[in-house]
């Protein structure tokens, strides 16, 4: 208080008198420091990672010698009953433990059942409503596990008893499974009634050509095993998505011979299904970069159109090393497709299937187009896309992820449309290669996508949907670091909904973007994700196996980063207190004083501008906070420096602007 009043009196003498601050000497009381909130040792200092490496996962982020997970093969049969919204399945699981351990029972994943009227995940939806449930659809909802038996080497099959708890299932089995490659297999016979409104995952579209299946979370699934946790039963309620194991499906899908299905994988029987102009429509498309009409929209209601002489027609499909398999139904779609140019030249098609509704130039019409781009690029750029084909179904969901299928809205159009393909097939590479726990860090698939999806964008038909003002990360730090806000580090289901479009999508990527282009710089940052996704393809990686694994390979020690931007919700403050010259010379070189007033801490970046209008850069690495929450460093100046901008091209999110310039 009354350091301020003594400084405050130096100012009005200095007014006066017509005497400038900039003409004062060294010697003369600087401007007090103001308050901070910053502590150099919270934010650098020990510890960030609690545990050393393992022989599971080793200390540069890699999996270890020993790294197990298990596997999850599934062979897949599914009758559509389209009239009542039905589907019959049975499903032959093998389920392979490559732990350590062994397993005396075994739990499954029964997602369908989140859209009982009796659900956990029904009971916590809010009055206002929530976009993760069934809309209040009071239906015949969840699994009738009609059997599940356990198949021996012989072929004989002994009843396996049960039990269902919400969305979970555990089976008691009647020898425990060996540890280090133990196999077991099931027969498990099923059947449910589709939502209309599946959690905006999955479900049913009227269109006046007839209803769209959009068909997920549509078989009992194993719930995975790991080093981390055991077994991860986190019940299904709606936010969280999903953590599986990898394997091969084989499915088989019957529907009425009147609707074209589209899957996961390779359709293995295209001669059954497909009438021979449309298997030439086929075969030209796969060598074709642009997009060729397999079912155009005026012979939707043709029924030459379809195979002919039989109600009902079984399409096989084949996806292998994939974490999941979805698929589509209608008769109203219209189907089209195109060639991908892959890196090592593997044949493979982009596909979309949707109505006459979003038929169209700008809107469905280029959708073939937008997937071929995008997937091109970020095979290019990080790993090529591993499965056959990549299908775009258009519905009633927004936009949600499979291997190799994914679902949007039918709605959708030019900049929205290029979005959400993009977007869902970004997830190709997070969590479909990288396998991560979407159940408890949906950042690691959302946000790293959200991320990728800046440079895909960027790069599609020379930025014709980029954003063309950069990112005034000033104007939103409101919205970044706000203190109502969790932190990233928080499980999906732990955040307030209207906070998830920011904490699970938006602030990582925000996060990776400053870190290539502000702390490591593109090469040494592409290195390191690259490097990241290699390791951990068809792999399950934490949180700290990330943070390790950047760190090593861009040889950088960043804990002070993911410290606060991760695992934390602070904020960045830094102000421009002052500027001396030496012996009170301009010409003798200016000291400089910057503030850290806030937890956070970040690279600065200076603009300086002097008298005679000469305008240069100064960085400073952010070590310079390791140990101080003030730092004075000398500028070369010649003349009188008319003023000092903290981040003048506004790349960090700080939340004070009003402090950021010091005026002469």
């Amino acid at each position: 208080m009354k350091l301020n009043f003594v400084a405050g009196l130096a100012l009005a003498f200095m007014a006066v008198t017509g005497v400038s601050q900039a003409q004062q000497p060294a010697s003369t009381t600087a401007t007090p420091p103001p308050a901070t909130n910053y502590d150099y040792h919270e934010t650098f200092g020990p510890p960030f990672y609690t545990k050393n490496g393992t022989e599971y996962r080793a200390a540069d982020g890699a999996p270890g010698p020993k790294y197990w997970q298990n596997r999850a093969d599934y062979q897949l049969a599914a009758t559509l009953h389209d009239e009542t919204n039905e589907i019959v399945g049975s499903e032959t699981l093998t389920y392979t433990n490559n732990s350590p351990q062994k397993l005396g029972y075994l739990w499954m994943n029964l997602e369908q059942n989140l859209f009982k009227l009796d659900s956990r995940g029904t009971a916590i939806v809010p009055p206002a409503g929530s976009r993760n449930w069934g809309r209040g659809q009071d239906f015949d909802a969840g699994y009738k596990i009609k059997s599940i038996k356990m198949i021996g080497l012989k072929g004989a099959e002994t009843d396996v008893k049960f039990l269902v708890s919400d969305t979970r299932m555990q089976l008691f089995l009647p020898k425990a499974l060996n540890a280090d490659g133990g196999v077991i297999k099931l027969k498990i016979e099923y059947s449910f009634i589709s939502p209309n409104y599946g959690s905006d995952r999955m479900g049913i579209q009227d269109t006046k050509n007839g209803k769209i299946f959009q068909v997920a979370q549509w078989y009992p699934r194993m719930c995975v095993y790991d080093d981390i946790s055991g077994w991860n039963t986190i019940p299904y309620t709606g936010p969280g998505e999903f953590y599986l194991e990898y394997g091969d499906f084989d499915l088989s899908i019957t529907a009425p011979a009147k609707d074209i299905v589209v899957a996961s994988g390779e359709l293995l029987n295209p001669q059954d299904v497909y009438t021979p102009e449309q298997q030439k429509r086929w075969a030209a498309a796969a060598n074709s970069e642009k997009t060729v009409i397999i079912r155009s929209a005026s012979e939707v209601t043709d029924p030459a159109s379809r195979p002919a002489g039989k109600k009902e027609l079984t399409w096989h499909f084949k996806i292998r090393n994939a974490r999941d398999a979805s698929w589509g139904a209608s008769a109203a779609f219209i189907v089209d497709a195109a060639k991908m140019d892959l890196p090592s030249g593997k044949k493979t098609m982009a596909i979309s299937a949707y109505p006459v509704e979003s038929d169209g130039n700008d809107a469905y019409g280029r959708s073939t187009e937008y997937v071929k781009k995008s997937i091109e690029f970020n095979s290019a750029k990080w790993f090529e896309f591993p499965y056959p084909n990549a299908t775009v179904v258009a519905g009633i969901t927004g936009g949600m992820e499979y291997p190799g299928i994914v679902f949007c809205g039918y709605k959708a159009k030019k900049a929205n449309l290029w979005s959400v393909n993009d977007h869902e097939f970004g997830h190709t590479w997070f969590p479909m290669i990288v396998g991560s726990n979407e159940r408890l860090y949906g950042w690691m698939d959302e946000g790293f996508n959200t991320f990728i999806n800046t440079l895909s964008t960027a790069d599609f038909n020379n930025g014709e949907y980029k954003n063309k003002r950069p990112t005034d990360l000033h104007k939103i730090a409101g919205v970044l670091t706000g203190p109502t806000l969790e932190p990233i580090l928080s499980q999906p289901a732990n955040l307030k909904e209207k906070n998830t479009g920011i904490l699970l999508y938006f602030k990582p990527s925000i996060g990776l973007v400053m870190l290539r282009e502000q702390i490591l710089g593109p090469e040494r940052f592409d290195f390191a994700f690259r490097n990241y996704i290699d390791k951990w393809a068809f792999k399950h990686p934490t949180p700290d196996d990330f943070f390790r694994s950047m760190e090593n390979a861009a040889g950088e020690n960043l804990q002070w980063f993911w410290r606060g931007w991760f695992l934390n919700n602070w904020q960045l403050d830094v102000a421009v207190r002052e500027v001396k010259y030496v012996d009170g010379d301009a010409t003798k070189g200016a000291m400089i004083t910057i503030d850290n007033l806030q937890k956070m801490a970040m690279p600065v970046i200076l603009e300086i501008k002097t008298v005679s209008g000469k305008v240069t850069r100064t960085t400073l690495p952010v070590e310079i906070w390791e140990r101080n929450s003030t730092w004075t460093f000398k500028y070369p100046s010649t003349e009188e420096i008319e003023s000092v901008t903290y981040d003048p091209d506004k790349v960090f999110p700080d939340m004070n602007p009003d402090n950021n310039v010091w005026k002469k």
